[in-house]
Order: C-alpha cells, then structure tokens, then sequence
C-alpha cells in the first residue's frame, strides 16, 4: 500500500536541499537517509534521500542527484510516497494510519449509526474526520479522545460520544445566558 508521507516546499539555500511538509507520524521511519520514495507526479521520482535534518522547527531533505537550487525548486509541491505494509500497525497502541480509518463506521455508544469516515483532514491544532451521512450530507468530528471513544478495526467502526450541536443543530445549546439575551433582543426587532 502506498501513503503519502510528504509533500516538498521550496528550495533552502543553494546545495539542493529543500523544505518538507511532513504527513507522517513516524517521518524517522520513512524519511530517513537511504528512503527510497515514489513521487506525485510519477515523472519526477522516484527519489531516495541523501540526507535529512531539522532546522528552525523544518525538516529539511536532500536527494541524490539534486545539488543546486534550481533542480531542488523543480520538486515543490512534489509529494513523496512511501511503501507501507497494510498489516503494519503504529509504534503507539492508540495511533492509526489513515487508511486503517477511511471507511470505518460510526456510532454513538448505543450504535445510532451516524455516517461512514470518506477523508481525514490533518489540521495544525487536531485532525478531522470527514464523516458522510447516510442522507449524503458530511459532518466533521474532531478526531480527540473526549469525542472519538474507541476504535474497533475488527468491527470497522469508530465510537463518538459528540458534544449537543456537533452532529445535529437542533441539539446545540446556548453557550452563555449572555448570548441568550442577545438573541432575544434580536428576535424582538
């Protein structure tokens, strides 16, 4: 199975090295020195690391056979993928690989089927699921242990317990008596 693992920024300095925006939770394992990676666009790979480090809070990669500037601004927005096992599992027992999630179902606890997982978004601050409903609309769930309960690949099925209004409006509550009164006075004029 193939997973993107990276996509490549611009060009740092002028000996080939560039900037990475890392999509992986273990980039030690698969963008280490000798990672030979396939590449998006196919045309440009595949590429094998020569050598990696963390400079300012960014990883920075060389490859073999870039050693300018120009050649290493010619791979931006290149997105690196790498060979995984299906059968591989993360380090960590409560860490996922995407693909182990795409497809899951998801239930509440007493198994009110909610939707079925179509994409995870990796923000900055969490990641998301994408869920899609069985009415064909989409709802996100913030993908944090105080929302997501459990994950059971053997059943396929992620467990939620949501907080009122995230997957349904009329449930949402009034998050202070201040803003009720606002909207009272709204409702009047």
């Amino acid at each position: 199975m193939q997973l993107v693992v990276a996509r490549i920024g611009r060009a740092h300095g002028i000996k080939g090295e560039v900037t990475v925006e890392v999509r992986t939770d273990e980039p030690e394992l698969r963008l280490g020195p000798g990672a030979v990676l396939a590449t998006e666009p196919a045309t440009v790979g595949p590429l094998t690391i020569e050598t990696g480090r963390v400079h300012s809070g960014r990883l920075l990669l060389r490859f073999e056979g870039v050693r300018d500037r120009t050649a290493a601004e010619a791979l931006r927005n290149t997105l690196l993928i790498a060979d995984v096992d299906p059968e591989q599992m993360p380090e960590e027992p409560d860490e996922y690989y995407d693909h182990q999630l795409m497809d899951l179902d998801v239930v509440l606890a007493d198994g009110t089927e909610i939707g079925r997982i179509t994409e995870i978004s990796h923000l900055p601050s969490q990641d998301l699921f994408i869920v899609e409903r069985p009415d064909g609309s989409e709802v996100m769930i913030p993908f944090v242990e105080e929302i997501v309960t459990g994950i059971d690949l053997e059943e396929q099925r992620a467990v939620i317990d949501p907080p009122p209004g995230l997957i349904d409006d009329s449930e949402a509550e009034i998050a202070s008596s201040r803003d009720a009164e606002t909207r009272a006075a709204e409702d009047e004029n």
